[in-house]
């Protein structure tokens, strides 16, 4: 409940700021006004948030196989990582707002710029995660290893893989979260659906009340995909304790 009670708190303190400072709609709409956006637009909210959903699941997709694939071949081959880690870090020292004008370029103004925005986010968090569990396995189970003459492959499928699952369930955790940032940039950037989309049409338009009924819907969809992800991570790693949650 105490989630529930601290969203309710907010909101009330927004109520009460809009109805204290007398701020205009175009501004700063009240809850309330947000709520009577919200069931009006319904329609029109859920068909933007399906395309928007559809963006976020299959950008973390993507960006859980490319960044798992990736730290798996950084462990596996010295030669690769010496070769293609900096260039990874690299490509995370560019702006991603300054990226996703060059993917609509290149991608168009449909689902595939913004499934590659999302994955782009997404990876980075997942490489960095599972390589350092990979790297940091218990030296004695890799001891052990060598001294019953385990072939490399078994080494890294059976004990180095299951030891750095901890380590990449908090990268879906974490690639979850960032999951909705890759998606509204570049519907922001440039799109002809989405709640990004329809938020940029709306504050043009002066309707503020349906942008903050579009950011509520999307924050919802971020909540709904950070809890999935979090039930897969716990799945993932049943033999770690959860105590304090």
């Amino acid at each position: 409940m105490r989630p529930l009670i601290t969203a309710l708190g907010l909101i009330a303190a927004w109520e009460a700021l809009v109805w204290l400072t007398g701020l205009p709609p175009y501004i700063l709409p009240p809850p309330s006004r947000v709520a009577v956006v919200l069931v009006q637009r319904f329609d029109l909210l859920v068909e933007q948030a399906a395309w928007t959903a559809s963006e976020m699941l299959l950008g973390l997709a993507l960006g859980l196989v490319l960044g798992a694939t990736l730290a798996v071949i950084f462990a596996a081959s010295a030669a690769w990582r010496r070769w293609a880690l900096p260039l990874v870090i690299v490509s995370q020292a560019i702006p991603v707002i300054a990226i996703a004008p060059l993917l609509v370029l290149w991608l168009g103004y449909g689902m595939a710029s913004k499934v590659a925005m999302a994955a782009l986010v997404i990876f980075f968090p997942v490489v960095s995660s599972l390589y350092d569990g990979l790297r940091r396995t218990d030296p004695g189970w890799l001891e052990l290893a060598r001294t019953m003459n385990a072939p490399p492959r078994a080494v890294l499928l059976q004990i180095r893989l299951p030891a750095a699952l901890p380590a990449f369930a908090s990268g879906v955790r974490i690639a979850a979260a960032v999951a909705p940032i890759g998606a509204v940039i570049g519907e922001w950037v440039g799109a002809s659906a989405g709640l990004g989309f329809l938020m940029t049409q709306s504050l043009a338009r002066g309707q503020t009340p349906l942008a903050f009924a579009a950011l509520t819907i999307l924050c919802l969809l971020g909540l709904a995909l950070y809890t999935a992800a979090d039930r897969f991570a716990r799945r993932l790693v049943p033999w770690q304790s959860h105590q304090g949650d």
